[in-house]
């Protein structure tokens, strides 16, 4: 009876919480309505910019291609909140917005904790240098600087540091890590099937280390990504490349004072002393409250892209800015991952909308499913007939990230964006040791025919499986180099030259013909709209992204485990997801060769 009235009244308490969270989310949605009517009566003063503002640019963590609004950030929801996190557009937006705002005197940059890209942190640093042409101040301060964050934070005409602070400069580093040695242990086998040299994407399963062609273009991509920061650095604080590598191999930034001698910092202060210093540019007495305003509040209308002051009516023309995110799969997907039928359906629409007169494809993804990959690029060579189809690239455009970029009118990357990596490859495991001689069970099969169970997990493929499944590989990969060069207007085997899985920075991919030309997404939606012959004119983000309220809804037993794996494991927890996502690969898989992680 005790278990019985404790369930019971478990349920009742369980509902009753249910009941008063959802209570909050409605009157949340309905004040937020009712707000947004009021708002709409006097458009475009959301927020209230006083005179002598500075914009407070404060990035913390990951930076997404679009932002995420959080509606419901007021209710402090917990477990149940919604992710919310700055975009791309979100910074760039505010930082142009403020460089003609004669309200907004200067910029106080703040970074910790970056956990953004290198070809994310080119984008929003590019924009903060365009920003100083207005001869308007970046003031940048910090308690301590990994090399990403310094090497955002250059671009700040006052750069300070804790006096007990500090900052990197060592130079790029990349770790693999290798499991053959632990898969030997449980008895398992990864059987591989692969075409192409460099694509390493296996190599954890079956070398304790890397292998030479591997070595090779890790070495390479990376000096193109360290040489990119040091020449940026350099021009901003007149430091010389040679000597910022002297710098780094000696490991002199060993105090916040040698940061000072070294000039790559401008003064060593607190917090407070920063905040004086900052009063005094602004010409206010040092009791006087700074007029700080953040991101959020500053653009009002977060994933409003198009900066032009015209109203939009009726059938206006219009830009399609469609986002391609994650690992691609097919199916729906989500906002993390690139769903072939959710990408393919966003470019079939854009293609079909007559006030649609060009699109933009932001990519960043390591690639996937080699199917899903092909099923994106039907529709973008469908859609470039009709009209223009450029590509943008994030931090990664690699293997079927560059599948559906290739066909593209013409492709734009960062120096740093990662890109290539044109090759293909499968892995079978076979767990018949680890079941029969760790675990002590054994399998039994029923067939109707000799090959029925081929790419069971529970026996080792045979000679004649083996061609069949090498086959399919193989075909995929002549596929691959096939639509690359048709795209790219160039023969397949120029294009297995530079292919076999190799991976290239966006610096070096320009060279090759892989990439166009160097920039970020607002040079490709310039672009763009120069080749639709249009000058006035609308961004449509597609796919279209969840509301808040369903979102919040959605969520399941296993986003809330994820959150709780990320926060236990850190950054280990990459690890973790990637070995997930290669035992639950289907199909011949376009991919980047491994987790790529550089610090």
């Amino acid at each position: 009876m005790k278990q019985f009235f404790g369930a019971f009244f478990g349920s009742i308490l369980g509902l009753l919480i249910t009941g008063i969270v959802c209570a909050l989310i409605i009157g949340a949605m309905i004040a937020g309505a009712i707000g947004g009517a009021f708002s709409g009566m006097d458009e475009g003063k959301v927020t209230i910019v006083k005179e002598n503002s500075v914009l407070h640019l404060k990035l913390n963590g990951a930076i997404k291609e679009r932002g995420v609004e959080n509606p419901f950030e007021e209710l402090h929801l917990g477990p149940f909140m919604p992710d919310a996190a700055l975009g791309i557009n979100d910074i760039t937006e505010a930082i142009k917005k403020a460089k003609s705002d004669d309200k907004i005197k200067g910029i106080y940059l703040e970074v910790e904790n970056l956990a953004a890209g290198f070809a994310t942190i080119e984008e929003v640093r590019n924009a903060l240098i365009d920003f100083k042409t207005s001869k308007k101040f970046i003031y940048s301060y910090a308690e301590m600087f990994n090399q990403r964050e310094y090497y955002l934070a250059s671009v700040a005409t006052k750069l300070y540091l804790n006096p007990q602070g500090g900052m990197e400069l060592k130079g790029l580093s990349s770790q693999m890590m290798f499991f053959k040695s632990a898969l030997d242990k449980m008895n398992i086998e990864m059987q591989i099937f692969r075409h192409g040299k460099f694509k390493s994407a296996i190599e954890p399963f079956m070398l304790d280390k890397m292998s030479e062609a591997n070595r090779l273009q890790v070495e390479t991509y990376m000096g193109s990504i360290w040489n990119t920061m040091l020449e940026g650095v350099s021009k901003q604080r007149d430091v010389s490349v040679d000597e910022l590598n002297k710098l780094a191999n000696n490991l002199t930034i060993n105090s916040p004072q040698a940061a000072v001698d070294a000039k790559l910092i401008d003064g060593l202060f607190y917090e407070d002393e920063v905040m004086d210093l900052l009063r005094k540019d602004l010409k206010i007495e040092q009791k006087d409250k700074i007029a700080f305003v953040n991101i959020g509040k500053y653009n009002h209308h977060p994933k409003k892209w198009n900066k032009k002051e015209s109203k939009y009516k009726g059938k206006e023309p219009k830009i399609a800015l469609i986002y391609a995110v994650g690992q691609i799969e097919s199916g729906e997907g989500d906002e993390e991952t690139i769903g072939s039928k959710s990408i393919a359906k966003a470019i079939k629409d854009a293609r079909l909308d007559t006030t649609i007169k060009a699109i933009v494809l932001r990519v960043n993804s390591p690639g996937g499913s080699a199917l899903a990959s092909d099923v994106i690029w039907r529709e973008v060579t469908l859609a470039k007939k009709v009209k223009p189809f450029i590509v943008s690239m994030g931090d990664v455009a690699a293997s079927g990230g560059y599948y559906i970029s290739c066909a593209a009118d013409r492709i734009f990357a960062q120096p740093n964006t990662i890109t290539g990596s044109i090759g293909v490859f499968g892995v079978l495991p076979n767990m018949q040791k680890l079941f029969s001689e760790k675990l002590g069970i054994n399998i039994d099969t029923v067939n109707t025919n000799k090959h029925s169970d081929v790419g069971s997990a529970f026996r080792p493929v045979t000679e004649q499986e083996r061609e069949y499944v090498q086959k399919g590989v193989e075909e995929v990969y002549t596929t691959f180099i096939g639509r690359c060069a048709e795209g790219r207007h160039t023969t397949p085997n120029m294009i297995d030259s530079i292919g076999q899985g190799r991976v290239w920075s966006g610096a070096d991919a320009i060279k090759i013909n892989l990439v166009d030309e160097l920039g970020g997404i607002e040079k490709a939606i310039a672009y763009a709209a120069k080749k639709a012959n249009i000058s006035d004119y609308k961004l449509v983000e597609l796919p279209k992204q969840q509301d808040p309220f369903s979102k919040l809804l959605s969520k399941g037993e296993d986003e809330m485990e994820t959150r709780i794996m990320q926060k236990n494991l850190g950054q280990q927890y990459i690890y973790l997801k990637y070995v997930k996502s290669l035992l639950n690969m289907k199909g011949v898989q376009a991919r980047l060769p491994y987790e790529l992680i550089i610090n």
